[in-house]
């Protein structure tokens, strides 16, 4: 196999704690190579999800952070200048058809739909990726499939899938862990202590109730974990949780003040 593939496998497992039985019914999708849409808010696993199937399936994964900005060319791939003339040089999406990876589109919708569409000829039965630039039709390889992800409760209507794009996937939805399973995660992941888990995700709930209610977001499990490991380093739980949990997701004074008072009321 190419050295290009190589440095796309995970090595070492990551740690993911299974909530149902997502595990189950991405094996099951990945045996028929059906194409999976992960829906979830940020910072609730998914892409940790997504390595950790990768690390469990033994095959290398190619991840692109979608933006606006990103072009069809970004994915499938472009001609290149250099000292000895014009090369071609495969985008990812192109690389992982090619040699049969797991192609992971993280927030797919901020996308341009115009760059999307170049996926469909890859999520049906064609299996197959064109390179019109190049004049080349790439068969994707058996071991090929893509995945996508994006959180359908911070979309407008102009930032979504077309149907046309989410009737060729299998979905799962993901949320942030009930109590229990997130405080194993956050003790997991920092080493704090059980109990200061527990009041960390505790606090995370209390500020997940105010989402429509002046938070446009919940704190998520990653920010929770973002807490607990300056905890763990001997930063102040206060100072700790105004740093990684109050202050990155909202400006409004008020706001502040009800989830700073969150806070006082765990440590």
């Amino acid at each position: 196999m190419s050295n290009t593939i190589e440095q796309y496998h995970i090595t070492k497992e990551p740690y993911y704690r299974p909530v149902a039985d997502e595990v189950e019914l991405f094996e099951a999708a990945y045996s028929v190579r059906m194409p999976m849409m992960l829906k979830g808010p940020t910072g609730c696993g998914k892409t940790r999800f997504v390595e950790y199937m990768a690390w469990k399936l033994g095959k290398p994964l190619i991840t692109v952070a979608c933006n606006e900005d990103m072009t069809a060319s970004d994915l499938v791939g472009r001609f290149l200048l250099d000292a000895h003339g014009t090369r071609w040089q495969d985008g990812p999406l192109a690389i992982a058809a090619r040699y049969g990876a797991i192609c992971y589109l993280d927030e797919v919708v901020e996308a341009r739909q115009d760059t999307t569409v170049v996926i469909h000829p890859l999520t049906d039965n064609r299996r197959v990726l064109p390179l019109e630039k190049k004049g080349e039709l790439v068969h994707a390889h058996p071991d090929f499939q893509i995945v996508i992800s994006y959180n359908p409760g911070y979309q407008s209507l102009m930032k979504d899938l077309k149907q046309s794009t989410k009737q060729r996937f299998g979905g799962l939805d993901f949320n942030y862990p009930e109590h229990a399973i997130e405080t194993e995660i956050v003790t997991h992941e920092t080493g704090v202590t059980k109990d200061i888990a527990e009041k960390l995700v505790s606090i995370a709930e209390r500020a997940r109730n105010l989402k429509g209610h002046g938070l446009d977001e919940g704190i998520s499990t990653r920010m929770l974990i973002y807490a607990g490991s300056l905890i763990v380093k001997g930063v102040n739980a206060h100072a700790a949780c105004r740093v990684a949990l109050v202050r990155p997701i909202t400006d409004d004074p008020d706001m502040r003040d009800a989830l700073d008072a969150a806070v006082a009321t765990f440590f």
